[in-house]
């Protein structure tokens, strides 16, 4: 049967584990001490080496060869690789997580070993562990017998409770460093007779993001294609990526404001069978990629891109000023959070696409200067009517505030009759109708001004002022005004049933 990368090419001994030498030092010494603890938690990402690192630290408390522990060649070694060792107890707490899964753990716990010196129990994701689980693991976790020794994985760390934490010694897995990793896959693609291209590599491994199992899973693909050489192009295709040259065309059609135009290139890309979320991570790269090549004489060497495309980005970077790299790096990074868990990312991808040519300031025309001796007025003293669009986002951006699970609810729908009157980088003044609203706006600011920041991505301070409707003084006030004056007044939520 065929063994995936990840698979055939695991660590046998301490000396082949990557990027984690903090932590592979740490362990060689306790086991050639003969002072390994009772407990320990292994933290970190995905890939990183947590249920490998887990069982060489099984084989080297039981190890029976000579020199350093594990030798990965004895027969103690061997059984635990291959998964049939009686006292190396994996257990996935995933699917595993009730109170009498741990019961059998707690009472297995008794027998002492029955081939090796010590039992290691490996409860992966234990995070996913009922809170019974936990309560019924405690005292085992605490004092367990000699022969006995726990290792928790996990991704989440912050989920596990104080208790549990305070028995183990934690150690971190760091995310492995590209190079480390493109070492490790040129070593296996020379084993494999695989000719790959250096740029294939760093593509590869700046999409594992860190993670060693992502990494040869990526490179396994490739490899699995049937090619004996391996490309960028080949590793873009892969992974559903574009090339640099649409980023340099869609970057153009954003820095002239044609909206249109990098609509047009998005739907092409799309219509290729490409990934919108892939798109928007590979388009921040891109930016990311501009904003370097504006500090640093000969990027190639530090971006991920051929000489000629490195000149390409570089002759961009030069025309383009850093406020729009700056924004597009904030409003890309934005959407791609939230399009990791939209069932509809296009759509969101698009509305980026639109923001960042309508609110370009390259592409806005220079102002015409005029010069006079007289000091020239203050623009916001200035009166104008707004421009219709003017008054539609501002309008957009009120309503949001009120819209999905985080908006705000109950009494504050008393708010939804007010509206932006200015809007400026800091400062949005909102016009209200009564004394009771600024009251109930004031009480209620810090919260209502964190939800603005998240929904405009600007942080503002609010500020009212009263615009009564109709001629007269005396205005009606609406129901959910009264019912918020008496909430104010009573001190308690009050609810309108209609």
């Amino acid at each position: 049967m065929y063994l995936a990368l990840y698979r055939s090419y695991r660590p046998e001994t301490f000396d082949e584990v990557l990027g984690q030498e903090h932590i592979v030092k740490i362990l060689k010494n306790q086991i050639r001490t003969d002072t390994v603890g009772h407990a320990y938690l292994f933290c970190g990402t995905r890939g990183t080496g947590k249920t490998t690192v887990a069982r060489l630290l099984a084989k080297g408390v039981n190890c029976v060869g000579e020199g350093d522990r594990p030798c990965g060649k004895c027969e103690s070694c061997a059984s635990i690789r291959d998964g049939i060792f009686l006292d190396v107890i994996e257990i996935d707490a995933a699917s595993n997580n009730d109170v009498d899964n741990i019961s059998e753990l707690r009472e297995s716990v008794k027998y002492p070993p029955a081939a090796g010196r010590k039992k290691v129990y490996i409860i992966d994701e234990v995070h996913m562990l009922s809170t019974g689980a936990f309560n019924a693991l405690l005292k085992t976790l605490e004092e367990p017998p000699e022969y006995v020794t726990f290792i928790l994985a996990t991704t989440e760390p912050q989920k596990l409770p104080a208790t549990v934490l305070s028995r183990c010694m934690r150690l971190d897995f760091r995310r492995v460093s590209e190079g480390l990793m493109r070492d490790a896959m040129t070593k296996i693609c020379g084993e494999k007779g695989i000719d790959i291209s250096e740029t294939a590599l760093s593509l590869i491994a700046i999409n594992a993001d860190g993670s060693v199992r992502d990494g040869l899973s990526i490179l396994d693909q490739c490899i699995s294609s049937g090619d004996l050489k391996i490309t960028r192009e080949d590793v873009l295709d892969l992974i559903g990526a574009v090339g640099e040259d649409v980023f340099i065309e869609i970057a153009d059609s954003i820095k002239n404001g044609r909206a249109d135009e990098a609509l047009l290139i998005a739907d092409r890309v799309m219509a290729e069978g490409n990934d919108a979320r892939q798109f928007l991570r590979d388009m921040l790269a891109h930016y990311r990629n501009l904003l370097i090549s504006k500090y640093i004489e000969n990027p190639e060497d530090v971006l991920n891109l051929s000489s000629e495309n490195a000149a390409r980005v570089k002759k961009q970077s030069d025309g383009m000023p850093l406020a729009d790299v700056s924004k597009a790096i904030v409003e890309i990074s934005k959407t791609a959070a939230e399009a990791k868990w939209s069932t509809q990312p296009r759509i969101l991808l698009e509305l980026c696409l639109v923001l960042l040519a309508e609110k370009n300031e390259s592409a806005a025309p220079a102002p015409v200067k005029v010069e006079t001796h007289q000091r020239a007025p203050v623009r916001a003293e200035a009166p104008s009517r707004p421009t219709p669009r003017e008054t539609e986002e501002k309008g957009g951006l009120w309503d949001s505030l009120f819209e999905g699970e985080d908006g705000l609810k109950g009494s504050f729908s008393m708010l939804r009759k007010a509206k932006i009157k200015s809007l400026s980088d800091r400062e949005c003044l909102i016009a209200v109708q009564s004394d009771v609203m600024v009251g109930f706006i004031d009480k209620n600011k810090k919260a209502i001004e964190e939800l603005l920041e998240k929904r405009s991505g600007t942080g503002r301070a609010i500020r009212c002022v009263i615009e009564k409707e109709g001629n007269g003084d005396k205005v009606e006030k609406p129901i959910e005004e009264l019912a918020a004056l008496a909430g104010n007044v009573l001190g308690l939520p009050v609810e309108i049933e209609e």
